[in-house]
Order: C-alpha cells, then structure tokens, then sequence
C-alpha cells in the first residue's frame, strides 16, 4: 500500500511538551525580533518573487556553488521531497542507509521507490562501502544518506563520499545527502554537492540555527536538474513566503552573529554527555565528537518503556529507535541549554536505575 504519511513526525508532533527535552535535535530558537526590523524592507506588498534573486545568490554565496545549482524550498523537508519526485518513479530501487531518517524512506515509499537498505556499522555507525556496493543495482536510481547522520551523528569524510560518489556513478544514479546538521560538523566540512554531479544536497536554517520558523531550505544540484526541481516545485509551493524570504536573506547576512555562542554551547553538552555514557554499563554508544545528536543501544530492557517512564515521572523525553530502525536504541539530543541538558541526563539516568 503507498504510503501517506511520516510515522515518526506525527508522533513527535503530538508529543505532550517537557521540561527536559532530550527529545530535541535543534538548537534554541533564535529570536529575530533582537534585530531593528524595518517591516518596509520585507516588501509587505502581498507579492510572490520569482526564484527570489537575492536569497538564491545569499544561499549559493554561503555554499560555494553558484545560484544555478541552487533550489529554494519550503525546510529541508521539502528540499528531500522535490529532489526525490525529480530523481525517483514508481519501481526505481532507492538505496537507504540503515538506522535511517523515517521521513525520508516515508517519502521515497511514497513515491513509488522500492527501498534497498544498506547497514551502517556499528558502534560508531560509519558508511560500509561494502554493504552499500551489495544494495546497489543497476535498477538503483538513488542513494539515500544523512550528513551527519540522523540519528547517530556519524560524520562521513569526503574520502568515504567521493567513494559513495564513484558507486553511484557506476550505476547510474545520484546520491542524496540530506546536510542539515552538516554545519555542526567538527572537524567543518563543505558540501558534498562540491563534490562530483551526481551529489544532490538539501539542508536549511533550521537545526543548526535555529531559524525553523521561516522554513528557509534549499537544494543543490547540477544545473540541469536544479531547473527539473524548480519546475517541479511549481505543482507543489509555486513559491516561497516573500516576507519569510526577506528574513531569511537578513539572516544569511548575519549568519556568524545567529550562530553566536551555540557552538560552545555544543561542545559543553557533547562533554557532559560522553561524561554520563562513560559512566552508564547498561548503555553502548560511540563518544559524541561533533553534531547535536547521538543514538545509544539500551542493553537491557524497553526502550518505549523507557520513554513512558522519562515523561511520566521524570519530564524528560528521548525518542525510541523504533522510528529509526533500531527499536533497542534510543535518539537524544544536546542542543538545548545547558541547564536542560545536564538536568535531562541525570534524570535519565534515574529513569535507567529505576527501570532495571
């Protein structure tokens, strides 16, 4: 049966809010309104823009690419959705890294795809060349990834996607690296669109910046299929919010100040973390070395029922591996302050002692 929805987004969305919320793969919110606004410059004339010049230009400029390898759309959400309608027909094979991204399988089986999965390896959850080779056939079409990957973290280094990159290339499909956590990456590394054609990279303001409410995302890809997806993008959006895409230009000219202190902000909470794994034997989990998220396997025991514990007497939240693949993992989060973050992992420790 086609699928018509996101499992994993309608639980999180209905998910009843806490004060410790592990649960989180963002930043805090950043507030626009510490700006001086002048509410003429958003061009508050009620009109649409055509593939608005200026935040194309601001998006390429911040990439490395130039603006005809660029595609607004509506967060990367969307961004995954355009680029896979115009890579993807019913019976292709997609190729999806495993614990994967539910949203993104949801939208490829959507689309018709027969999925093909590849296993990721254990602990540190790296690319194994070796599984992806096996997946790939010659009726494979695409190619599946997150950078870093969601919900581990892992960071694949340009020598591992130029060698994704030549097993594309000899089956005649594109690679899809979905990159919005790839800004928090440590060591920094570019877009992987900068990296060979058959590459097609999404990402957005929205984790590392925390600028999810304007929904500012884009795709890049060679410019033949870049005017593919904005044709395309017209049967869905036709365009973007103006006035969102005024702010988000302002935004990308600022983008040092919105990242302001968040990247010390990570690596305080990454070290509390690795401290807390160090010291818990009933979880396995690779050390935290750049991103916000990380995927620790619960030895013995529930996770669900781990979760059920957290909101219910510990409001705190993680989110079951169910929705990634592993139901004996969990996904959590560091983004949030640091007081959260240290108050949510003592708490999950209590939740852990208490569940055994």
């Amino acid at each position: 049966m086609r699928v018509l929805q996101s499992d994993y987004m309608h639980w999180a969305k209905l998910q009843q809010s806490v004060r410790y919320e592990l649960a989180s793969s963002e930043v805090p919110n950043f507030r626009l309104d510490r700006w001086p606004i002048d509410l003429a410059a958003l061009e508050l004339d009620g009109a649409s823009r055509f593939r608005d010049p200026p935040l194309r230009a601001a998006i390429a400029a911040k990439e490395g690419v130039a603006p005809e390898r660029v595609v607004m759309a509506d967060g990367t959400s969307m961004a995954n959705m355009l680029a896979m309608a115009a890579l993807v027909a019913p019976g292709d094979e997609v190729a999806v890294e495993h614990p994967a991204y539910e949203p993104m399988v949801a939208t490829a089986r959507y689309l018709g795809a027969e999925i093909r999965s590849f296993t990721r390896r254990a602990p540190d959850f790296a690319i194994d060349l070796d599984a992806l080779e096996s997946a790939v056939t010659d009726r494979c079409r695409l190619i599946l990834l997150t950078n870093l990957h969601n919900p581990t973290g892992n960071l694949a280094d340009e020598a591992t996607l130029l060698a994704v990159h030549a097993v594309a290339e000899r089956a005649g499909a594109y690679v899809l690296v979905d990159e919005v956590y790839l800004d928090n990456a440590v060591p920094a590394q570019r877009s992987a669109a900068l990296l060979g054609d058959c590459f097609v990279c999404t990402s957005s303001l929205t984790k590392v910046y925390g600028l999810s409410g304007l929904r500012c995302g884009w795709v890049l890809a060679e410019p033949q299929l870049a005017e593919r997806i904005w044709r395309l993008n017209e049967l869905f959006g036709v365009a973007q919010a103006h006035a969102a895409e005024r702010l988000s230009l302002l935004a990308l000219s600022r983008l040092d100040e919105v990242r302001g202190e968040t990247p010390a902000l990570l690596a305080r909470n990454r070290a509390l973390a690795n401290a807390f794994f160090a010291g818990r034997a009933d979880l396995d989990v690779a050390p935290m070395t750049g991103g916000i998220t990380c995927f620790p396997r619960l030895r013995r025991g529930d996770v669900d029922a781990l979760n059920e514990r957290l909101r219910a007497d510990y409001d705190t939240s993680i989110v079951p591996g169910r929705f990634f693949g592993l139901a004996d993992h969990f996904r959590i989060g560091v983004g949030r302050p640091t007081e959260i973050v240290a108050t949510g992992l003592e708490r999950l420790g209590a939740a852990l002692d208490a569940l055994v």
